[in-house]
């Protein structure tokens, strides 16, 4: 709490003044060290909820969008500007790896992702060849210009978690239930391993293509672990997502999990060796603190949905979020998962206002 409010700047890079990048709010919060104010960024705040997006995204497939440098810029650096959010995260999507080494598949309105031709056999896996920082040259060359912009803002990168990619895969869109998935994980043990080896090498090449551009840290999504008993999540998942984080431990940087549904495995998500554990809104932050490693920050987790109801409503709920975290060791505040489409961007830049004000020393 002996910190200045940050110095700001969208133009250079590294020493502001007497203000580094490492002095900002988010990287402090993330390394529980004292803040000036509780930093917020939102998960999807680079996206649908803004109408500068919607229009810039006229005409343009998300996949699309994804791969072109100068929008991928253009649209991570739009909710910085209109929120003044703590941290920028990088526009982008989980499936991006899996199109850059050749996996037949698109982003479908209203749908999701969806998978041409699932994989379900030991060929299907196979054919899923390791990513190279070539395949995603667009990643590399958004990324240096963001950091560039955004200056002693940092750049938060992301890849999606072996399961949920292997869920895509295998289902070939989004499930509610995960059938093929789980039956493949319950009787296909072997070929499970393989599928979730090399997913895991995938994803943790993604990483480090962010991480060596300029990205201060990054956050593992592995959205659909929520849908796993712990048992079956700590046999199955845990292995690898412990060692992606392991493989990232050398680059100093912090390291975010975070899964939808994941009350009952918010300690084996923490097991997993993130600095920083994202909650959902399921589960107030006060007993997270109770079922994650001892030090641990965390991130969350205001309900989106409060976000449609009376200001007094949201200042409310804000209020009883920021008062759980006082028993965590650090704390980024976020939304329990992301930006709901309908959102009116004004209650969010009010809501940034608000946990800054609030929470100001």
């Amino acid at each position: 709490m002996i910190l200045g409010h940050a110095a700001r700047s969208l133009r250079e890079h590294g020493t502001i003044g007497s203000v580094t990048l490492q002095d900002s709010a988010f990287l402090r919060a993330c390394r529980r060290q004292p803040v000036p104010h509780t930093p917020v960024w939102f998960m999807r705040q680079a996206g649908r909820s803004l109408p500068e997006y919607r229009k810039l995204r006229e005409g343009v497939a998300m996949l699309d969008a994804c791969a072109r440098p100068d929008m991928i810029v253009e649209i991570t650096l739009q909710p910085v500007r209109r929120y003044n959010v703590d941290a920028a995260i990088f526009f982008s999507d989980i499936m991006v790896p899996l199109k850059a080494i050749g996996v037949d598949l698109d982003i479908k309105p209203g749908i999701g992702p969806v998978v041409a031709h699932p994989v379900r056999d030991l060929a299907g896996v196979r054919q899923l060849r390791g990513l190279e920082p070539d395949d995603v040259w667009y990643v590399t060359e958004a990324v240096r210009a963001l950091v560039t912009e955004l200056g002693d803002r940092p750049l938060i990168g992301f890849a999606g978690g072996p399961f949920t990619l292997a869920s895509y895969l295998i289902e070939g869109g989004p499930s509610r239930h995960h059938e093929h998935t789980k039956a493949m994980m319950y009787g296909a043990p072997d070929l499970w391993a393989e599928l979730m080896q090399r997913l895991s090498a995938i994803t943790l090449e993604f990483l480090r293509v962010q991480i060596a551009a300029g990205a201060s840290a990054v956050q593992l999504f592995d959205s659909w672990v929520g849908a796993l008993s712990p048992e079956d999540y700590q046999a199955s998942v845990l292995p690898y997502s412990s060692w992606i984080f392991a493989q990232l431990a050398e680059f100093d940087l912090p390291r975010i999990h975070f899964g939808v549904g994941t009350g009952e495995l918010l300690g084996l998500l923490s097991q997993a060796g993130a600095d920083v554990v994202g909650v959902d809104w399921r589960v107030p932050l006060d007993r997270a603190v109770q079922r994650v490693r001892p030090d641990t920050a965390l991130q969350g987790n205001l309900d989106p949905a409060v976000l449609f109801a009376p200001w007094s409503v949201v200042a409310e709920r804000t209020d009883d979020v920021l008062a759980r975290a006082e028993a965590a060791d650090g704390h980024v505040f976020n939304l329990g998962h992301g930006v709901l489409p309908t959102t009116d961007p004004a209650v969010l830049e009010r809501l940034v206002e608000y946990v800054h004000t609030r929470t100001a020393v």
